[in-house]
């Protein structure tokens, strides 16, 4: 199995789009890239501590590419705005992937620019080290699949991941 470390915006959004692939066995939601240890959702909010939310994307990859993956990333979320996404605003929003080896940075590198080819204004997505992954409350793993009636999942939820159903159809579990 395979394992990446994504930031795209909401964290909400991530798992519930990733998880409606074949081959993603599960995604965990958390936060990292920051300087504080096992922060808080609240801490985070905060945004002192440094962190991004994001997801660990686990998956198999003989049944779906990391290059899939990465390109169902760059689709899912506005990979040209800094430290926003919609109206949810601050670094813990960032666009961001956090590489574990030298392999995962060149797999990353090369998603960056196949999707700067399709967005026109420029990709603002870090590419960073991985750090300290601290796993997020229970009550965000598998929130959408929780709270489909909930509002934020209606209104910001909803279109990115009918977007990616769309054009990833082919991925699509059964």
């Amino acid at each position: 199995m395979t394992e990446f470390v994504l930031a795209g915006g909401c964290f909400w959004c991530l798992d519930s789009a990733y998880m409606q692939f074949r081959g993603v066995s599960d995604v965990v939601v958390g936060y990292m890239g920051g300087h504080v240890a096992n922060p808080s959702y609240e801490e985070v909010c905060e945004k002192t501590t440094g962190h991004a939310e994001v997801a660990k994307v686990i998956f198999d990859e003989s049944v779906i590419s990391a290059d899939v993956i990465l390109d169902i990333f760059f689709t899912l979320h506005d990979p040209t705005t800094l430290n926003r996404q919609g109206m949810d605003i601050g670094p813990q929003y960032r666009s961001a992937m956090f590489y574990a080896d030298d392999a995962q940075r060149v797999a990353f590198e090369a998603a960056r620019e196949r999707a700067a080819k399709i967005w026109d204004d420029p990709i603002v997505t870090e590419i960073t080290p991985a750090t300290e992954f601290w796993v997020g409350e229970e009550y965000h793993q598998d929130f959408f699949a929780k709270n489909p009636n909930q509002g934020y999942c209606n209104a910001v939820i909803v279109p990115k991941v009918t977007k990616v159903r769309a054009k990833f159809s082919d991925f699509l579990k059964h």
